[in-house]
């Protein structure tokens, strides 16, 4: 009796199949895939910037300059008129020896703006030094009258290796109030403060004042 024929083709293909996967169950390593987070409401998308980030306007608004009646003066001959810019109502440059400049300002804002006090105080500032309360105010202001306005004077010297001074006048006028600056290196503007305060005595109304 001949044994009956096993068939070898489809034996030799299902072994072949459970080596492949034996093998491959050995072998095979674990991969990992990162699936993107779904941005939502509570995690906005940022836009790319598209230039500089520039802080909003609101942040650092400039003080609005006074309009309408105005102050007017003579300047020395030898201050030389520089760009006046978007604050200034006058500027010039004062030559010093070795060649050394200081700074006039002329500027005008609304109202008080804080204060005698609080702008002497914000020009000590400007020099390192400390504040000065109101009982000391009459020791460190000088008081100056050309016509009908009352200017206050102070003189502040800075120090260091390099001090710097101001010399500055500060005069209320319809609802505004001027401030003159004189600032620099200490010895040019010391030696410019007789020349500043003569010029302070230029200093008048362009219209007879409505107070």
């Amino acid at each position: 009796m001949k044994p009956s024929a096993v068939p070898i083709g489809p034996f030799i293909a299902g072994l072949s199949a459970l080596l492949l996967l034996t093998s491959g169950c050995r072998d095979a390593k674990p991969s990992i895939y990162r699936i993107p987070k779904e941005h939502t409401a509570e995690s906005p998308v940022s836009p790319p910037a598209t230039g500089p980030a520039t802080a909003p306007a609101a942040y650092s608004p400039a003080p609005a300059t006074a309009s309408g009646a105005v102050l007017t003066w003579t300047a020395p001959s030898d201050w030389q008129p520089k760009d006046l810019g978007t604050m200034r109502k006058g500027s010039y440059t004062l030559t010093g020896a070795n060649g050394a400049t200081a700074d006039l300002s002329i500027t005008a804002f609304p109202g008080a703006v804080g204060g005698e006090l609080a702008n002497i105080n914000r020009w000590r500032g400007q020099l390192s030094l400390a504040d000065i309360t109101a009982a000391e105010m009459p020791a460190a202001t000088a008081h100056v009258t050309v016509g009908d306005l009352a200017f206050t004077v102070v003189d502040l010297a800075g120090t260091g290796e390099n001090p710097q001074r101001i010399c500055g006048a500060m005069v209320p006028y319809e609802q505004a109030m001027w401030f003159f600056k004189l600032s620099g290196p200490d010895a040019v503007v010391a030696a410019q403060k007789p020349a500043f305060l003569s010029f302070l005595q230029t200093v008048k109304a362009s219209a007879p004042s409505a107070r």
